[in-house]
């Protein structure tokens, strides 16, 4: 029997080409690149802002995540590589991996397998700094905030409703409430704080949704930090902040430019989570990448109901874009989990259990066709323990809904393996679109929170707790009313409790809390038990991730 391979001995054992010769596939020249190295560069989107956009729009999203995997970024990488591989020019647009899941659950996060980008070492840690960046600009606000207020408070900060958290792009639950400025009045003033992972800051969603710099320096001037005594909110740009926080983000904001294992352009750039922020690559990567390229495959974080939600209601509406077609991503392994089968039995046939899972997978195709109007299919990600018969079942029941199904194999065959749902995708490309939002902005928050609980989870009530009531109100008096909703969720359930699977329809939705996001510009509502700086598991993937004394790294995925 032939060893299977990890999927970093995989990548490393590639042979990559200069990024150059990479650029130069989609007409690149080597003065539009700042190389960081021999295989990453950040590419020049001022030279390419009058340029028209022509691609086809592939949105790939997926079935609420399991332990059993679903490799949606793995669906998305081979994708891209099985279209190149038929003849289409395409490009294809990530987002880059959080230290928190690659030291605490997931480990790598840049594909799997024969379909991954690389060099994958670098996209799961340092990259190209991007993260560091975001979060000494969140930090800065942070301390100019922190230092306005020992230096007389000019503007009557109340420190008892400061918005603002420090940040840091790791697992660390400890750091979720802290009280600092102790130590007398020279090390400030003491109040509670607390820090959100990096992923979660407002400063990582206004960067991916900004059009270029000028943008950004405004949504950053737009940010609310604290309110006054008298209740009136306080921006960065009252602190005098967002010119020096544009400033640590000038190189950043430039798209990261790799290659997939078969040496296809991939843009790597941005990284929200789609369960408390919302879940997308950067706006400029997307739209700069649709003027370079003939299809453009990009994925949104989590399941349907979160990351494909957003995509659509903030990003689509904050762009104008509109995906051509939408791939949603399922393993029988995870319908089956869904169905009541625990981890360990996974691997054997269990026809009964896939069908009862099935309505999990069945609900997200239903919502991408009947609720945003968008032609789809299905890819089932192959794995070896798939039987025909249970291969079977889930294209006749998604048949019954009018959609076609696509084995996905290329975690074994890369591109090769991609073949079916390439030519599927390209078909739906060309079908007819009805497409809309799941809300109208000119509703009430309620209002939308109602539409997003009722259409696309399918809740039987949803409920604002007194708290987020009160915050409702408040928003809308002070004009922030008219916001699209990011709501913040488990990615695990279409419900607020985790445990729920499958597609549970008698619960309540409970928001109990909401955030004004005015320079992402969205609203945010924390539902459930859903907190913005995760902590590591019991035993975090950190303990198997270490270098050799010729400096390769091992265990990361």
């Amino acid at each position: 029997m032939a060893e299977i391979k990890s999927d970093i001995e995989i990548a490393q054992e590639a042979t990559m080409l200069p990024i150059s010769e990479v650029a130069a596939k989609v007409g690149l020249a080597s003065e539009q690149l700042e190389h960081y190295g021999r295989y990453k560069a950040k590419v020049d989107i001022h030279s390419m802002a009058a340029m028209p956009a022509r691609a086809k729009l592939i949105l790939v999203t997926a079935i609420n995540p399991t332990p059993a995997g679903e490799g949606k970024t793995t669906t998305s990488v081979g994708l891209a590589d099985a279209l190149n591989l038929t003849g289409r020019q395409t490009m294809l647009c990530l987002r880059e991996p959080s230290l928190g899941p690659v030291f605490g659950i997931k480990g790598g996060a840049a594909g799997g397998g024969h379909a991954q980008v690389v060099p994958m070492e670098d996209i799961n840690l340092h990259f190209t700094g991007d993260f560091h960046a975001i979060g000494a600009a969140n930090n800065l606000i942070a301390a100019m905030l922190d230092n306005h207020i020992k230096w007389d408070n000019k503007l009557n900060i109340d420190p008892r409703r400061i918005l603002w958290r420090r940040c840091v792009d790791m697992n660390d639950r400890q750091l979720r409430n802290v009280v600092n400025g102790m130590g007398g009045v020279v090390n400030g003033m003491p109040r509670e704080d607390g820090f959100d992972i990096t992923v979660a800051s407002e400063v990582m969603a206004a960067f991916c949704l900004a059009t270029d710099l000028a943008d950004l320096k405004a949504r950053l001037g737009r940010m609310v930090v604290a309110y006054t005594f008298d209740r009136k909110p306080v921006t960065v740009h009252d602190l005098k902040a967002e010119g020096a926080c544009a400033a640590l983000l000038k190189d950043a904001i430039k798209p990261n430019l790799v290659q997939t294992l078969e040496h296809n352009p991939a843009f790597v750039h941005g990284g929200p989570f789609a369960n408390i922020a919302h879940g997308c690559n950067s706006v400029m990567a997307t739209t700069t990448a649709m003027k370079m390229a003939d299809y453009v495959v990009t994925e949104a974080g989590f399941g349907a109901d979160l990351g494909a939600e957003k995509f659509i209601d903030i990003k689509c509406r904050a762009t104008g874009l509109v995906p051509n077609a939408v791939v949603v991503v399922a393993t029988v392994r995870a319908l089956k989990y869904n169905g009541g089968v625990p981890r360990a039995d996974l691997a054997t046939e269990n026809l009964e259990a896939l069908e009862a899972g099935m309505p999990n997978l069945l609900q997200h195709v239903s919502n991408i066709r009947d609720v945003f109007g968008l032609p789809c299919c299905v890819a089932i990600n192959a794995f070896p323990t798939d039987t025909k018969a249970e291969l079977d079942l889930v294209e006749t029941r998604c048949r019954e809904l009018g959609v076609n199904v696509a084995l996905s194999e290329v975690w074994a065959k890369g591109g090769e393996g991609g073949r079916a749902l390439a030519e599927e995708v390209v078909r739906l490309c060309d079908e007819p679109a009805d497409f809309r939002f799941a809300y109208e902005l000119n509703q009430s928050i309620y209002g939308k929170l109602h539409d997003i609980a009722h259409k696309v989870y399918h809740a039987k009530h949803m409920l604002l707790l007194p708290a987020a009531a009160r915050q409702a109100a408040e928003l809308e008096r002070l004009g922030f009313g008219d916001l699209p909703i990011c709501v913040a969720k488990t990615q695990y359930s279409f419900s607020d409790d985790p445990t729920l699977l499958g597609a549970p329809h008698d619960f309540t939705l409970n928001v109990r809390e909401l955030k004004i996001s005015a320079g992402a510009g969205f609203i945010v509502a924390l539902t459930g038990d859903i907190m913005t700086m995760p902590g590591l598991p019991r035993v975090p993937a950190a303990e198997r991730i270490d270098v050799t004394d010729d400096g390769r790294i091992v265990g990361l995925f």
